[in-house]
């Protein structure tokens, strides 16, 4: 199957579902036919702001119909503040869309966890994954960190790259969410933020929104 994806926000999430696609397609001795467009990051946390799907729809649309006319048997958007109109996208695309959330919650409910923490987008995290997730309790930052893992977020997304200064951000609040309250687990609610986290060295479980969504657009399309 030819995956299309709608990349660009940010720079280093489609980046990670560019290799995380090749390197499974390359553990199954498959042959990747992929194509990714670009949305632009400002735009969409503007629509994001004012919450204007319409908008945004449109321009999944057009860049939607791009990746079909390219050849594409699918579409899925490599970010999940993208997805805050996944709903109307998904009913008006001219393909097949991966959802995200969706596939998120499927993996979550297969993991024994009772409340875990967010980080991400101040949207995303004070509606927990777009209320999303059903069941386990989201528990996202408070007061002050919520706001400054909002703005280290978001310059991260808009860079590519995190700085030391953001990294201790998202370290520090994780910390608190699982010593003040009580959190199981971290969900990386914003595809960038493998940029600051890595399962493999991190003490604490992690959910990786943006693994998970990858390794459902590889199975989609390897099956």
């Amino acid at each position: 199957m030819h995956i299309g994806l709608i990349g660009g926000i940010g720079p280093a999430a489609t980046d990670f579902y560019y290799r995380r696609l090749i390197s499974t397609f390359a553990s199954k001795k498959a042959a990747l036919e992929l194509t990714i467009v670009h949305a632009d990051t400002p735009t969409l946390l503007g629509n994001l702001a004012s919450n204007d799907a319409a908008t945004q729809v449109a321009i999944f649309m057009k860049l939607t119909n791009r990746l079909a006319a390219a050849g594409a048997e699918c579409v899925a958007i490599t970010s999940i503040a993208g997805h805050f109109c996944i709903d109307a996208f998904t009913a008006s695309s001219v393909l097949p869309v991966v959802d995200m959330i969706s596939e998120v919650n499927r993996a979550i409910e297969q993991r024994a966890f009772e409340r875990i923490g967010i980080l991400g987008t101040r949207t995303v995290m004070e509606t927990r994954l777009y209320g999303g997730v059903s069941s386990v309790e989201v528990v996202p930052p408070s007061g002050q960190d919520l706001e400054d893992v909002h703005q280290a977020y978001v310059a991260m997304a808009a860079s590519g790259i995190v700085t030391e200064a953001q990294s201790a951000v998202f370290a520090a609040v994780s910390k608190k969410l699982l010593k003040e309250s009580g959190v199981e687990a971290i969900m990386l609610g914003g595809t960038d933020l493998a940029l600051a986290f890595n399962e493999r060295d991190t003490d604490f479980p992690l959910i990786d929104c943006a693994g998970i969504h990858a390794d459902a657009i590889a199975k989609l399309a390897t099956t």
